[in-house]
């Protein structure tokens, strides 16, 4: 299917080409495309009666009298006796032969020799009215009075003489030189029926820069379509589509050059010798063609080796039709003797016709608004920026979507650095992906991808501009990659801003958003901690005067009150007093500041998300992607997708067929793929109750083990068995996690290829759901768990409730369940970061180090600079999703769980200074350049974050009302207490209830006796001697109802400030909307400018150009009745 459409594609084209040429060449394509692969390019006319001249100087007149009298000398013809035999055609003319030359004249006139018949007079190789040659030839004469009044007006006196040359097929560009211009002095002397293009005069002007492309052609649609379906022959076709409608552009440098020469240069001397050849170079062997991408393979001596080589064969041929040029190292010149490197160059035809396809923006004109007013303490900001040069390294433009029919509206003041690097390995890759190899089990095959997961390519990147910690040498140009490292990529730098705008230009703008975004979010992660750190701060110097931890921490209150074991049989009494250091670090974290800080991260969150949109929104305009729509990449059609449909449907929309793969194909898969993250989900949580079931049962064992061991003594004050559990129950948590996410992530990423998503947005879509979901799970389950359940659901003595029937459950601490949340989140927080910035930073070092360690075999040779970036690690397609999986999860982190540790935002800020800095140092020494793409936005991620934004105002309520102490002491302190000059005073006895040890069941009762009569445990329950003992008493009620009110009050006040800051602060400041304004309208009126000029100067030359031919004619005409004359 996908070659009919192909094939009726190319044929449109054709006939397009035919009606708008009206030439043989036209209805030869159209003919070539009927019968594909056959048929050869063809010329309208007889190219080799022609007579070329100039205007009257020296040169020209003894120019055209030369071709005069060569043409008189080849010209066949009958001899003037009648019925005489008929010469040979190219044999000589007799000389001194009067007669044969006045014939000779009288033909190139138009005149038929003696004893013919006009009516019935022809001359071989002349146009039959309404033929195509004859519409051609018309045609002609009407782009003759068009051009030879511009050049006229335009230059006047400088005209030259030319030889007229045969037009070449792929001719690479050279300097511009206008087209031959032929004009016919029979066009006004006898009638149509008669005419014969016999002599024929040319006009030419000196170099100069005219417009290539004044029209949009109307075959361009059908190139575009060719383009994105990767059809190989699209720029042959570009050629064709110009060659009748169009002058030639040409570059200086590749003058002499040819379209078999610039693509088969591989097998031509090379200008530079490998030896003498710099190893940074990232040019060709001639020193100027830069090297835009780079394939390497190694010879495979299995059984595919074959297939692999004629899969390469036909691939880079492909390649060389669609006009990329390729260049060859052999292993031999490689370091390591086994590897080809593939180098390939994207000539100026290729980047403007791919550049329309992708519709890249580019200057049409310098920006004339100013720029943003200083921010008035914005001199006390200095140390922290960048040099200009470095955070703006271009000046600012009015952009638009460019249109090789457009050339001239650009400014391009240099072709071969119009294009920035990463749209040139941009507009490359897409040629990649879409580039066919060949057919296999009836099915089309293309796309590098594909070669690379079957290893008949070994590497697919674009070169960096040099080594990182130097920079660049001529010819080279400016070495961006050096001003990275130096600027953004040392750790020194960790105070500066980022040079977003050099990011952007080096490495695309899909990574350049993510550097943007976690840049942002680190400066309001600055607020936060600060905030965070002064409420920590407040309950440290608040320890001392706090009543609850001095109560439990006083001999006389805490060291007298006995609590009940906390373990059947096993584990013993305990007084309060042991539990004091805990008491005191609860504190920290659970006071009156704790619920300030809460309201205020529920607002913090929304603020940070409202103005990361106006970031987005004032990004979107300095980065020209305020048009960008989805559809250009996102939605573009996956390879993987198009080779796997057998079938198409019509599209609603475009009214196009499209490759479509029935739902049914697909269900299986998605049938497979929810049930796989079910059962890992489910996993997660099994072992998350591992994890619970390890702590119950080895809390008896610290517990006996503590109490037994005179030598522990000494720690026992702050290392309780609480204590010792929790902490060994959250390593073993965390490594879990790290375990369950290695083998998670390789299977989540092969499902979603096996559901055969149709776009690269549903893929990643498909990807983000799956592993966010996992890793929510995964991650803060156990701090769910802790803050939502422990302690709960624990009963009373003699009535505790049992998990699976045999383990106890916990129970919190006196002080509350927060500090053990507080140290889960802790642990699995920091560790998470720490464990990642070791990775990220440890694991490329030392894969590069290894692989230059093998690779370097061979010293005396050449290490060039695509072995260089070869033996780097390779930057994924899957790695900026980590990042953001990464980013997310710490956020998760900072806004669900604060309430417990307001030190968390402190945490995240410090993690993320040093990640900028590790991600932009790895991303620029270890890591291959990545393909630039394009975003305009953070993605799926932003609804991810919104969806956390207003979860997390919802955990935390519930966390400061059932995890934390503060609503039961507000409790206590308005309702319960009875000394009114210390009101808290007495609250520890109140919130401890009593049980009677007589009421143990004997498989509960401790191995040891004790002379006590009672224990306390910590909830709201009736005493022994009550007649509904142990049940809930009245303030357990109470209490719950205070809790469920502070809920409520809580979700309430900060959605209506949430809700009410998002209504006041608008998504696009009005700066950025009156910019877009602006630039909307001056592009506007650029474009319209352009047109009109282009209408005016049409219409003049159409005004003028009668007069003009008739003039220019008539000195030709005088001319030939001069060299008559003449004896």
């Amino acid at each position: 299917m996908d070659e009919d459409l192909t094939d009726r594609l190319r044929a449109q084209f054709a006939r397009r080409l035919a009606t708008e040429s009206g030439s043989e060449r036209g209805e030869a394509a159209a003919q070539e495309n009927r019968e594909p692969r056959t048929g050869a390019n063809t010329v309208g006319w007889d190219q080799q009666h022609q007579l070329k001249s100039e205007l009257p100087d020296q040169e020209g007149r003894e120019a055209a009298a030369g071709l005069e009298g060569e043409w008189d000398a080849e010209e066949p013809g009958p001899s003037e006796a009648g019925g005489g035999s008929e010469r040979e055609p190219g044999s000589p003319q007799p000389s001194g032969s009067r007669g044969g030359e006045l014939a000779g004249r009288r033909e190139r006139r138009g005149e038929p020799r003696e004893g013919q018949n006009r009516q019935h007079w022809w001359k071989p190789g002349s146009f039959h009215p309404g033929t195509i040659q004859e519409m051609y030839w018309e045609r002609s004469k009407r782009r003759y009075r068009e051009r030879a009044l511009k050049l006229s007006i335009k230059n006047p006196n400088k005209w030259k003489y030319r030889q007229d040359k045969k037009p070449h097929g792929l001719a690479p560009p050279r300097p511009e030189e206008p087209k031959e211009i032929h004009v016919y002095k029979e066009d006004l002397l006898i009638p149509s029926q008669a005419r014969r293009p016999t002599v024929r005069f040319s006009f030419q002007t000196a170099f100069q820069k005219s417009s290539q492309w004044s029209t949009v052609s109307p075959s361009g649609s059908v190139i575009n379509e060719l383009a994105k379906m990767g059809d190989p022959d699209v720029l042959e076709m570009v050629q064709q589509d110009r060659r009748f409608s169009k002058e030639e552009r040409y570059s200086k440098a590749n003058e002499d050059l040819r379209s078999g020469e610039s693509s088969f240069l591989i097998c031509q001397e090379p200008r530079f010798k490998k030896d003498e050849q710099s190893k940074d170079s990232i040019f060709f062997r001639d020193g100027i063609r830069k090297i835009d991408f780079v394939l390497s393979y190694v010879d495979d001596i299995k059984k595919e080796a074959e297939l692999k080589a004629e899969r390469r064969r036909q691939f880079e041929q492909n390649l060389r039709k669609t006009g990329l040029e390729l260049e060859i190292e052999d292993k031999m010149n490689s370091e390591d003797g086994r590897t080809y490197f593939v180098k390939i160059h994207a000539p100026w035809e290729v980047l403007v016709t791919y550049a329309e396809v992708l519709g890249i923006k580019m200057p049409v004109k310098e920006s004339d608004i100013p720029s943003a007013d200083r921010l008035p303490f914005s001199c006390m900001l200095e140390p922290l920026k960048l040099p200009r040069d470095v955070k703006h390294p271009t000046p600012d433009y009015f952009t638009v979507q460019f249109s090789r029919h457009r050339q001239e509206l650009f400014l391009i003041k240099d072709e071969s650095s119009f294009f920035p690097s990463s749209s040139r390995n941009r507009i490359v890759y897409y040629i990649l992906s879409r580039c066919p190899f060949g057919m296999e089990d009836g099915k089309k095959r293309f796309g590098i991808e594909r070669l690379l997961n079957s290893h008949t390519y070994s590497s697919a990147f674009p070169l960096h501009d040099g080594q990182y910690w130097k920079a660049s040498e001529p010819p080279n140009p400016v070495n961006q990659r050096n001003i990275l490292y130096r600027n953004w990529a040392r750790f020194s730098y960790f105070y500066k801003e980022q040079p977003f705008n050099l990011i952007r230009d080096y490495y695309g703008e899909k990574i350049g958003i993510y550097f943007v975004f976690l840049g942002f979010y680190t400066e309001m992660l600055f607020f936060a901690a600060v905030i965070g750190l002064a409420c920590f701060i407040y309950g440290l110097l608040t320890i001392p005067k706090t009543s609850g931890s001095s109560e439990i921490c006083d001999p006389k209150i805490g060291g007298q009150i006995i609590m009940c074991p906390l373990c059947d049989e096993l584990c013993d009494y305990w007084r309060l007093n042991s539990t004091c250091l805990a008491s005191k670090i609860s504190h920290l974290f659970d006071n009156e500041s704790t619920v300030f800080f809460a309201i205020f991260m529920g607002i913090w969150v929304t603020l940070f998300l409202e103005f990361w949109k106006r970031r987005q929104a004032r990004l979107e305009y300095e980065w020209d992607l305020v048009d960008f729509e989805e559809e250009q990449q996102q939605l573009q059609l996956r390879p993987e997708f198009e080779a796997m449909c057998t079938k198409r449907k019509l599209n609603a929309v475009t009214q196009e067929m499209e490759p479509y793969l029935p739902l049914c194909s697909r269900l299986p898969w998605y049938i497979l793929s929810g049930v796989t993250v079910t059962l890992w989900m489910a996993l997660v949580v099994a072992c998350m109750v591992a994890v619970i079931v390890y702590r119950l049962s080895v809390f008896a064992t610290f517990a006996s083990f503590m109490e037994s061991e005179a030598s522990l003594k000494h720690v026992k004050s702050f290392l309780t068995p609480q204590i010792t559990t929790s902490l060994s129950g959250s390593c073993l948590n965390f490594i879990v996690i790290l375990i369950l996410n290695f083998f998670y992530e390789k299977i989540s990423a092969w499902i979603t290829k096996m559901e055969i998503p149709r776009t690269h947005q549903e893929y990643e879509s498909s990807l983000t759901l799956k592993m966010f979901l996992f890793q929510f799970v995964n991650y803060y389950s156990s701090c769910f768990y802790v803050a939502f359940f422990k302690g709960k659901f624990v009963g009373y003595p003699g009535k505790y409730t049992y998990l699976f029937g045999v383990w106890r459950s916990e129970e919190c601490d006196p002080a509350g369940c927060l500090v053990e949340l507080t140290t889960q989140l802790t642990i699995i927080m920091t560790g998470k970061q720490i464990f990642g910035n070791i990775k990220e930073a440890i694991y490329p070092l030392v894969l590069n180090w290894w692989r230059r360690r093998k690779a370097r075999t061979n010293s005396e040779k050449l290490y060039s600079r695509w072995e260089q970036d070869h033996d780097l690690e390779t930057f994924g397609s899957l790695e900026l999703f980590y990042e953001y999986l990464e980013t997310v999860i710490q956020f998760g982190f900072v806004t669900l769980f604060v309430a417990s540790f307001p030190l968390a935002p402190l945490l995240a800020l410090l993690n993320n200074i040093i990640e900028i800095r590790v991600d932009a140092w790895k991303l620029t020494t270890q890591y291959r350049r990545p393909v630039a793409a394009k975003a305009h936005s953070i993605g799926v991620w932003q609804d991810i974050l919104y969806g956390m934004a207003v979860l997390s105002v919802a955990t935390n309520a519930v966390i400061v009302a059932f995890t934390s102490d503060m609503v039961p002491r507000l409790v206590y302190h308005y309702a319960y207490s009875v000394n009114e000059s210390w009101p808290m005073s007495g609250y520890i006895n109140n919130s401890l209830s009593v049980f009677l040890i007589a009421d143990f069941p004997n498989n509960t009762v401790p191995s040891e006796k004790r002379d006590y009569n009672t224990c306390r445990y910590r909830d709201y329950r009736n005493p022994p001697d009550s007649e509904d003992k142990y049940a809930h008493n009245i303030q357990f009620w109470h209490v719950l109802a205070a809790k469920m009110t502070f809920i409520i009050i809580m979700e309430h006040v900060v959605f209506l400030i949430k809700f009410f800051l998002a209504w006041m602060i608008p998504d696009v400041p009005k700066d950025v909307l009156e910019r877009v304004k602006r630039e909307k309208l001056m592009t506007v009126k650029i474009l319209h400018d352009f047109e009109l000029n282009k209408l005016k100067e049409n219409l003049r030359l159409n005004s003028a150009s009668s007069t003009d031919f008739a003039k220019h004619f008539t000195i030709k005409e005088n001319q030939a009745n001069l060299a008559e004359s003449t004896p």
